[in-house]
């Protein structure tokens, strides 16, 4: 039986659509979808559980993201031909995701969801991770599962002036901002990308620019949904609550809360403190109490907690550690504190600290991209450890988080742009977040900044991130700079900026209340940028400039260029002649061929200047090319019997025949009667000789005559060295009888 199926088309504005499609498959999950976009189709499906967990106090919400190679009718690399862990990108796709739906699902559901996108068809014009967002939220639309309100999540570019919603691969290179914006038709939630140092006002008109064309994909969903049928939405058992006891804590420990928030004291005094006082209130009930009502009390503390810290901050413009709004923790920063790294510096900012390294090297340690939407290789990237001693905690370690994946894709997005083109080097940056309270993603940029200046890094400008919140109750709002961890906990949005002293470069944002105002964004961003600038300039006291060279014990490195012809003799068979020459030398030599030109790009990479040298003069010697009727210096390396192998002193490796005719104007029965081996000589050249098709170099060309010489008489072709006639079918007798042909046996 043939299944129905709905569709619903969305129109772009320049002739591309967007199509959503149901009933055809996954129908046994309780939500399922088909976006197609181009040749790009993605399948999203959600699953959630009839009943929670007993115990569990949050919602245990699965995202997932996965590019199947066949999409792209490729196979995956690797021994086991199949898909295992996720990329680096569809993990910061599956955050992109999880970002803006979890916080619509409702506060007391808690049943354990998943929600699943898969890429089925790859079009190389289409990039998927921009229609992820869409397809997550167009499959719960058509399940049951409480949820708040339909998103969509659009990519936005502006492309010479003008943007663009979910441009091509191609067209993002020409880009100076890419942007992701996650939003309901209401409200903006969510918001990620990289810029070429815009202003907050561009920033804010590119947000604009998206949430129109969200608000239109929001609506299809909708339109979907009840063409198929809006399902009524489940009931679930959600939390206990009890309106006495939450006034009976609140008025407890609210005010207790506030006095400690005034203080100004640090995050371990505060700790400490705001214990002290949950176990007065934990106190104030009996065992029978506690264990019926344990964890509402915890609950409504925390609610009375957040409470009291807020309105502080709304009702006097204090916040936790003493600060004003605008205020920034003190900074202290230091470079080159690492001996032998080849780029070090620390960067402390209140209670967190980055500690960052920068190596250098050569093409072959480039970041390669292998997935079935990209291929390609970074030659600038950043990894971004974040320890669980940072924040005083013991804890397993599980390899690399989902957010250290984000975080460094945060950071390496800022400082990118930066890196000129012609740096010869890949870089790597690694940030060891070593205290954590507070933004440890900005502080990994300002200590990536530092450590790359002082590995001597030519970047074009330097680069400072700050972390901003936000706390609003309707009426009043209060943008907090640098913001604390506990502030981020309890604010009303997450916003992350980090660009040059000329503009935005990167950002990203968790926007919590609905409704919020562009104008309040546009002060955010304003006040953001003057702390980035306050930032900044402790930085640059740190370290004013990039080093106008990389360290004594980092590699140089140099490139030459050398044509196609010359790629095989300078590597040798089986690479002979470059592995002879890296041990000699002690360098490290890289040979790429320009996919343009299809020259050589040869990269030299060493610690001893001599031995770069070396490399030099070995390729100069190659592509050395004499002048005809020019006289050069030779110096004698090899004697044979009809002449010396000589090499040109100024190319050495490059070697030409001197043949014993050419070594003097007398007859020269043994070469060494004229020159031996090792001897300096003069020589002229003559360019490539006509009858050997040889290069042609003289001696005697370069001396006199001597008195009564006579030239010998030219050679008679039609004579062999014997003096018979030559024996040609010009000169065969006539009267010689023609072979019979052979009879047949």
């Amino acid at each position: 039986m043939i299944p129905k199926v709905f569709n619903q088309v969305i129109e772009l504005g320049d002739g591309r659509t967007i199509t959503l499609e149901t009933g055809k498959l996954a129908k046994q999950a309780d939500g399922s979808v088909v976006v197609r976009m181009g040749d790009t189709m993605l399948l999203a499906t959600v699953v959630s559980a009839r009943t929670a967990n007993p115990g569990i106090d949050f919602l245990p919400l699965t995202v997932d993201y996965r590019e199947k190679f066949a999409a792209a009718g490729r196979y995956p690399g690797g021994f086991m031909k199949r898909e295992a862990r996720p990329s680096n990108d569809e993990i910061l796709t599956m955050r992109l995701v999880d970002r803006v739906l979890r916080p619509l699902f409702p506060k007391d559901y808690h049943a354990e969801t998943q929600v699943m996108i898969q890429l089925m068809s790859h079009d190389e014009e289409v990039m998927p991770d921009a229609l992820a967002g869409l397809a997550a939220s167009a499959a719960i639309q058509l399940s049951d599962i409480p949820f708040e309100t339909p998103i969509s999540e659009v990519r936005v570019a502006r492309i010479n002036g003008e943007f663009v919603i979910n441009p091509s691969y191609t067209q993002l290179q020409e880009a100076d901002i890419d942007m992701m914006i996650g939003a309901s038709a209401d409200s903006v939630a969510m918001v990620e990308g990289e810029m070429k140092e815009i202003s907050e006002e561009e920033m804010a008109d590119a947000i604009k620019f998206a949430h129109e064309a969200i608000k239109i994909q929001c609506a299809a969903q909708v339109a979907l949904a009840e063409a198929v049928g809006k399902k009524e939405t489940r009931e679930y058992e959600g939390e206990r609550e009890d309106e006495e006891l939450a006034q009976k804590i609140h008025e407890a420990a609210y005010q207790k809360c506030y006095d400690i928030a005034k203080k100004g004291t640090s995050k371990q005094e505060r700790g400490l403190a705001f214990s002290e006082v949950k176990e007065e209130v934990t106190a104030m009930f009996t065992e029978e109490e506690l264990e019926e009502y344990g964890d509402l009390i915890g609950k409504y503390f925390s609610k009375a907690h957040k409470t009291a810290v807020r309105d502080l901050t709304l009702n006097e413009g204090l916040r936790l550690d003493g600060r004003t709004t605008t205020d920034i923790r003190p900074i202290w920063c230091e470079v080159d504190y690492l001996p032998r790294t080849h780029g070090s510096s620390i960067f402390t900012r209140g209670e967190t600290q980055a500690l960052a390294t920068v190596t250098l090297g050569t093409s072959r340690d480039a970041n390669m991209l292998d997935s079935p939407t990209l291929q390609g290789e970074e030659k600038f990237y950043l990894h971004y450890n974040f320890p669980p001693f940072s924040t005083g905690e013991a804890r397993p370690l599980r390899g690399t988080s989902r957010r250290e994946i984000g975080h460094g894709n945060l950071a390496q997005r800022a400082l990118k742009g930066m890196i000129p083109e012609d740096c010869p080097y890949t870089v790597r940056v690694v940030s060891e977040v070593l205290e954590s309270n507070g933004s440890s993603s900005m502080a990994t940029v300002c200590s990536g900044t530092m450590a790359l200046m002082d590995a001597g890094v030519q970047m074009k400008k330097p680069v400072s991130g700050i972390a901003m919140g936000l706390i609003s109750d309707g009426e009043r709002y209060a943008v907090l700079s640098d913001i604390l961890g506990d502030e981020d906990h309890l604010g009303d949005m997450d916003f992350k900026v980090t660009g040059t002293a000329d503009g935005i470069t990167a950002c990203q944002m968790d926007i919590k209340i609905k409704g919020l105002s562009y104008e309040i964004l546009v002060n955010a961003l304003k006040q953001a940028r003057d702390g980035r600038l306050h930032i900044l300039e402790k930085l640059t006291d740190a370290i004013a400039t990039p080093n106008a060279d990389v360290k004594p014990h980092a590699p140089k490195m140099v490139n030459r260029v050398i044509p196609n012809d010359l790629i095989g003799a300078f590597i040798g068979p089986q690479g002979k002649h470059i592995q002879e020459l890296q041990k000699e030398t002690e360098t490290t030599i890289v040979i790429n061929e320009d996919p343009v030109t299809e020259e050589g790009i040869v990269e030299i990479l060493g610690t001893n200047q001599e031995g770069i040298d070396k490399v030099i003069a070995r390729i100069e010697s190659m592509m050395f090319k004499p002048e005809k009727g020019s006289v050069y210096e030779v110096k004698v390396v090899k004697l044979l019997d009809f002449g010396a192998v000589v090499e040109y002193t100024e190319a050495p490796g490059n070697e030409v025949l001197l043949h014993v005719s050419e070594l003097a104007w007398e007859r020269t029965n043994n070469v060494t009667d004229v020159v031996n081996l090792g001897d300096i000589i003069d020589v002229k050249y003559f360019g490539i000789d006509p009858k050997t098709r040889k290069e042609k170099v003289s001696r005697k060309a370069l001396l006199p005559k001597p008195e009564g010489y006579v030239a010998r008489p030219p050679r008679d072709n039609n004579k062999d060295n014997r003096g018979r006639d030559n024996r040609n079918r010009d000169n065969r007798r006539d009267d010689r009888k023609p072979r019979e042909d052979k009879k047949e046996a």
